[in-house]
């Protein structure tokens, strides 16, 4: 891991299209599509499945506005939800965050059979979402121009 993999800072709302529309009348963000859907998580509790939906920002510095999910991790909150970084090995990045101490809120198991994401906690209350590098080319479209 290291800071350059940093590729979007995550915000959790109840109202993602008035969020959208206050970024873009402040400070002239443009956004991709909606995207996501019902996928399969791992949570402290055990596996759920979730409907998960976000867009991206077009407009760098990259922003992603989740759709919050009450009584979840991705519950609405006020200011930054997490930072969100390219991973390399996602199980090899979350094991190191652990041994120093963050603990681990939420696992997605991508196609290959290994992490696809991870969400994890520091002491500090930093958030940091690790997503396999492998999923790059395809979150590409939706911050593409024209998307």
């Amino acid at each position: 891991m290291k800071a350059e993999d940093l590729f979007h800072l995550g915000i959790v709302t109840d109202d993602p299209e008035s969020t959208r529309d206050e970024f873009t009348a402040i400070l002239g963000y443009e956004w991709g599509p909606e995207v996501g859907g019902t996928l399969p998580v791992t949570l402290p509790a055990g596996d759920r499945t979730l409907d998960l939906r976000c867009a991206y920002s077009i407009t760098e510095p990259r922003i992603e506005i989740v759709r919050s999910i009450p009584g979840t991790m991705w519950e609405a909150g006020a200011g930054i939800h997490h930072a969100g970084y390219w991973s390399d090995d996602v199980a090899a990045d979350a094991a190191e965050l652990s041994a120093r101490g963050f603990v681990t809120e939420a696992t997605r198991t991508g196609p290959d059979g290994g992490l696809f994401f991870a969400f994890l906690r520091g002491t500090t209350g930093l958030r940091i979402e690790l997503v396999t590098r492998a999923a790059e080319q395809g979150l590409q479209r939706c911050w593409g121009a024209g998307a």
